[in-house]
C-alpha cells in the first residue's frame, strides 16, 4: 500500500543571494518512507533537508507538506559545541519551552524525556554532561531530541559524519529501529557503503535528482560519476553494492591478478 504525502517538491529550486543550490527539485517523501540523499560536499543536501524543515523558501517551483506535519531534526555532530554547559535531559527538553536560555524541566517534560532515553538505551545517564558520553550515545542523545516531539518525519544531517565504524553501526541500528516503529526517516549521508547501501531508497543529488531508487539500480559506476564527477566502481558483495573510486577499482583488478 503506498503511504500518505508527507511531503512533497514540485520543480522546486532553492538559492543563496542570487546562486542556485539545488534546482527543479521533484522528490515526494511518504509515510513509511526510509531516503538517504548523496552526493558530493555542496551538491545541496543540507540545502534540500532545509527547504524540507521550513528553515529556506524556495525561489521557483514550491514544496507542500501534510498539515500540521511533526518533523524532528538532528543537526550534524560537528556542529555542536560539546563544551556548553547542559545536561542530557536538557539537551532532550530544551526544544519543548520557549522561556529563559535553561528553562526549568516540569515534572510532565522529565517523564516524558526519561521515557525517550530509556527507549534509546540512555536511561540512567540524563544527569551527565552531554561532553562525559561515548560518539554513539552523543548521537543518540540528539535523536532523542528529536523524538522529543514525536515526530511522523524524522529529518537527519549527515548522522554518521565524524564518528567511528561502531558508532555508525550503532546509528544505523537505531534509525532502523525507529523506522521499523513506523517513524518516516530522510537523511543526507556522504557515506555510501557504510550507510547509503544499507537504505531502502537512495537520492542521488548533485543540484539536480541525478537518480532516485534502490540503491542496486542508484549505486551504478555512469550514475555515480555523474553525481560526484569522478569515476567509480561498484562491486557485489554479499548481494549488496560496494563503492570504491578510480583508484581503488585499479588496485583491487591488480591484486585480483596476483591471487
Amino acid at each position: 500500500m503506498i503511504g500518505e504525502v508527507l511531503v512533497e517538491c514540485a520543480h522546486m529550486s532553492c538559492a543563496y543571494n542570487s546562486t542556485l543550490a539545488i534546482k527543479s527539485i521533484d522528490l515526494t517523501i511518504r509515510k513509511g518512507d526510509f531516503v538517504g540523499i548523496v552526493g558530493p560536499s555542496g551538491s545541496g543536501k543540507t540545502t534540500l533537508l532545509k527547504a524540507i524543515l521550513g528553515s529556506i523558501t524556495p525561489v521557483e517551483g514550491h514544496i507542500t507538506k501534510k498539515p500540521h506535519l511533526r518533523m524532528g531534526y538532528v543537526p550534524q555532530v560537528e556542529t555542536v559545541d560539546w563544551n556548553f554547559p547542559v545536561t542530557v535531559l536538557e539537551v532532550v527538553v530544551m526544544t519543548r519551552s520557549s522561556t529563559g536560555r535553561l528553562p526549568r524541566v516540569t515534572k510532565d517534560e522529565r517523564a516524558d524525556a526519561l521515557l525517550v532515553l530509556e527507549r534509546l538505551g540512555l536511561g540512567g545517564l540524563e544527569n551527565r554532561h552531554i561532553r562525559e558520553l561515548s560518539g554513539g550515545q552523543q548521537q543518540r542523545v540528539f535523536v532523542a531530541r528529536a523524538l522529543f516531539h514525536r515526530p511522523e518525519l524524522l529529518v537527519l544531517d549527515e548522522p554518521t559524519s565524524g564518528v567511528d565504524v561502531r558508532t555508525r553501526h550503532e546509528v544505523l541500528h537505531l534509525l532502523a529501529d525507529l523506522h521499523d516503529e513506523g517513524v518516516s526517516i530522510i537523511l543526507s549521508t556522504h557515506d555510501l557503503n557504510g550507510l547509503a547501501a544499507h537504505l531502502p531508497r537512495l537520492v542521488c543529488l548533485n543540484s539536480e535528482i541525478i537518480a532516485d531508487g534502490l540503491p542496486v539500480d542508484v549505486l551504478t559506476p555512469e550514475i555515480l560519476e555523474q553525481t560526484f564527477g569522478a569515476p567509480m566502481e561498484v562491486l557485489v558483495h554479499g548481494g549488496m553494492p560496494v563503492v570504491v573510486d578510480g583508484v581503488g577499482a585499479d588496485i583491487a583488478e591488480r591484486m585480483s591478478r596476483l591471487a
